[in-house]
């Protein structure tokens, strides 16, 4: 059975809800745990920050973006560098 919009809402709701108060609260515990100001500085914490930014666009495919945000950018051979035969 294929769900609307509506029904898919009214089903993941709760759901994304929580999930969204994980985040909320896993950054709010990095902003006030000593050396915060450095966490700031961080690449990763520049990633999770975009990554919120864009699950708020309006723009299609969050999911593949976001999972395109933390991947590494593919190089060819990386399976003879991971296998030590380069």
């Amino acid at each position: 059975m294929v769900l609307n919009a509506q029904q898919l809402l009214d089903r993941k709701f709760l759901e994304v809800r929580c999930r969204l108060l994980d985040v909320a609260s896993a950054l709010d515990r990095i902003d006030r745990a000593d050396g915060a100001d450095a966490a700031r500085l961080d690449p990763r914490m520049a990633k999770l920050v975009e990554g919120v930014r864009l699950l708020t666009d309006a723009l299609p495919d969050r999911a593949e973006r976001l999972q395109r945000l933390f991947s590494l950018e593919y190089e060819s051979g990386w399976r003879d560098r991971e296998s030590g035969a380069e």
